[in-house]
């Protein structure tokens, strides 16, 4: 699912042009996939899955599968709906140069978002 990424933000241009000054690498975690995840002026160019020896990126959201499966669900639960109701309740973890993150978050809230089921594509 995360491979359809690319082309679901790629294909939206409100999202593109909210991420325009934001290039960089970031590695999500669902469960013991990684992922890095390739971002140039809010265009995704990238979208890589592991294993990876040393990976680099800028930060990196790790959560259980389960917890990603509620997230891009359709509707999902109360604290499992935002990115940051996930890391209050400790389910997911923010860790690297989070000041990357906060600075861009509504962007990367909408990016992750895309994957929801029936989310534009």
């Amino acid at each position: 699912m995360i491979e359809t990424l690319q082309q679901r933000v790629n294909n939206d241009p409100g999202l593109v042009r909210r991420g325009r000054y934001l290039t960089t690498n970031f590695l999500i975690e669902v469960g013991a996939t990684p992922w890095v995840i390739s971002i140039f002026e809010g265009r995704i160019v990238a979208v890589t899955q592991g294993p990876f020896v040393m990976p680099s990126s800028s930060f990196v959201l790790r959560a259980p599968e389960e917890e990603w499966r509620k997230f891009w669900s359709r509707r999902p639960p109360p604290g499992s709906n935002d990115l940051m109701a996930l890391i209050k309740r400790r389910t997911l973890k923010a860790e690297g140069n989070l000041q990357v993150f906060m600075s861009h978050l509504r962007y990367f809230k909408e990016v992750l978002a895309k994957l929801r089921e029936g989310a534009a594509a």
